[in-house]
């Protein structure tokens, strides 16, 4: 079995020895920079972890996993356009550094070199593999978008916001895990089952980030805090919130949503009072330790001796355990 540090050091070298070859450099040259800031890699971990879950022989989940995590890369460039943000991994964004025509044009590049990854698959395993990714993508996609209809209303509803994530977030997880599954041998039960683990697990960790966009230490969280409730976005943090909220409370909280507040810091901390006195931290932090025990009841119940699952299990440990 492949240790978590042994995982992340293949997807590294798989990245660093990606052919970028372009006749036009500048196309290239945000792509590096983004894949050279580091990151937990998790997606490429995970992929990996779920081939080594049913096989001793991960050669073949390598370009795969590294694949994944461009695509990965590719969302977070577009995604840092539409929510204007300035900082990504404590770095300035691709479209700061450069601009967002060529950070745009960059990403698109990335979906193609994403694609490449996978066709040295066997035949017979490519198909059921990309059908997987380019549903996995459009998935992705449709959570975006759902996330920016969000921003053109005020309510939404708990119910729509994890719909929402679902897609976003947790669908890419899930799909990491199900192709890495795939790839290591794994029958259609058992690709199925680590599918909705990871579904539970990327719930997990995008509750928790919104956790940590408000609570979290910028160092650690690598983006700026605060920045979501600087642009009224809407997290589960602000949705239970808007559901507690009574009286005065409930009519501040909705003022600050509404009108353009021109100290950012003092919206910021209004906000994060108000979240405070109606302990919005601790009812987050069990929603996310409830959707990581979900997790791990359904790794659980895979049939597969304990000693394969246990780098899995420490590093969905660590996740639950992300500095706040």
């Amino acid at each position: 079995m492949y240790t978590q540090a042994q995982l992340k050091d293949l997807v590294e070298k798989a990245l660093l020895n990606l052919s970028l070859s372009s006749e036009a450099s500048k196309l290239t040259e945000p792509i590096r920079y983004i894949l050279s800031a580091g990151g937990k890699r998790l997606r490429p971990i995970l992929t990996l972890m779920a081939c080594n879950l049913f096989s001793d022989k991960i050669d073949l989940a390598v370009l795969p996993a590294a694949g994944l995590e461009i695509f990965h890369n590719f969302t977070l460039v577009h995604d840092d356009i539409m929510d204007n943000a300035l900082v990504r991994r404590n770095l300035p964004t691709v479209h700061i550094k450069w601009n967002i025509n060529q950070a745009i044009l960059s990403g698109d590049a990335m979906v193609f070199i994403a694609n490449e990854c996978f066709f040295h698959l066997p035949p017979e395993m490519l198909q059921t593999v990309l059908k997987i990714y380019n549903k996995t993508a459009l998935d992705v996609c449709s959570g975006q978008q759902l996330d920016m209809d969000f921003e053109k209303v005020f309510t939404v509803t708990e119910k729509q916001y994890l719909r929402m994530i679902e897609l976003k977030t947790a669908a890419l997880i899930a799909g990491c895990l199900k192709i890495g599954a795939v790839i290591g041998g794994a029958g259609q039960k058992e690709s199925e089952l680590i599918y909705d683990m990871g579904i539970k697990l990327g719930m997990a960790f995008q509750i928790q980030d919104d956790l940590l966009d408000v609570y979290g230490e910028s160092k650690t969280f690598g983006k700026t805090t605060g920045g979501d409730i600087a642009s009224n976005k809407k997290t589960f943090l602000y949705i239970k919130a808007m559901e507690l909220a009574s009286g005065e409370t409930l009519k501040t909280l909705q003022s600050i949503f509404r009108n353009t507040y021109h100290n950012t810091e003092t919206k910021i901390k209004r906000v994060t009072e108000i979240y405070d006195s109606l302990n919005i931290k601790a009812i987050t932090e069990n929603l996310v330790h409830h959707y990581i025990s979900d997790a791990m009841t359904l790794l659980d119940s895979l049939p597969l001796g304990n000693e394969r699952k246990c780098e899995i299990v420490s590093l969905i440990n660590s996740l639950s355990e992300r500095n706040i």
